[in-house]
């Protein structure tokens, strides 16, 4: 029987991160819920929520952590020529909660999802405050792509991302990282490592390294309280390959 701490409500004491489960790699502990500050001290500490329906919150911090390095972003041939051809506006910011919405819906290649309604109405509310970000990727005035994540200091943490047209997700997803880059945040933290992220030049590194870009990033937990809701502007219209 797998034992892990189990958290009160409006507790945010995780235990530390280096306390993580092997098997599975990064289960931290259980319970606690969603509130913008318990999520705050979560994602400034590394971890993250992830869990189905019908489950317990499950709080997560696995090794090694997947992140791309903007500097590192690989752009294929193909998507660099789709990225050119300028099929797709891009925005940022401007449908958060449509976004989110889209990624909760069932793939073909999963039984279940794992952002619950729980989960949608938590990280909107982190989005009213201004720790929560999206990136859309339109076709004429239909919302075909986009991705989601937190943003705390100079460090981002992606959460997921959607695509109804070819490359829509990964056209938003280019343009995110540029930003990032241009904003001189150093990595994106992708979580757990796919052929998906891969492709666009994910590596992983280990939980000291990982640590150490969280304390260099990221602000005291008492100046992220202090943060003002911000909402993101892309720079420029076409994406600075």
């Amino acid at each position: 029987m797998i034992k892990i701490p189990v958290l009160g409500f409006h507790t945010q004491d995780f235990p530390p991160i280096e306390h993580a489960l092997d098997d599975p790699n990064g289960l931290l502990a259980a319970g606690g819920d969603l509130e913008p500050e318990t999520l705050l001290k979560a994602y400034s500490q590394g971890i993250f929520p992830w869990y189905e329906d019908g489950q317990p919150i499950l709080w997560w911090s696995p090794s090694p952590r997947a992140v791309i390095f903007p500097r590192h972003l690989h752009v294929s041939r193909s998507l660099r020529k789709e990225l050119k051809q300028g099929r797709y506006r891009v925005t940022m910011d401007t449908a958060f909660e449509r976004v989110i919405r889209n990624c909760s819906l069932p793939r073909s290649y999963a039984a279940g999802t794992w952002i619950t309604e729980e989960m949608i109405q938590a990280y909107v509310r982190m989005h009213l405050l201004g720790y929560a970000h999206s990136v859309e990727t339109w076709l004429d005035d239909k919302l075909v792509g986009g991705a989601y994540g937190i943003a705390l200091g100079k460090l981002f943490f992606g959460e997921s991302m959607f695509s109804k047209e070819t490359n829509a997700s990964k056209v938003a997803f280019v343009h995110l990282v540029k930003q990032l880059e241009d904003w001189g945040f150093p990595l994106i933290d992708c979580q757990v490592g796919n052929d998906h992220l891969a492709s666009l030049g994910s590596t992983d590194i280990e939980r000291p390294i990982f640590k150490k870009y969280l304390a260099d990033c990221i602000p005291d937990i008492n100046t992220l309280r202090q943060q003002l809701p911000q909402k993101w502007e892309l720079a420029w219209q076409y994406c600075p390959l």
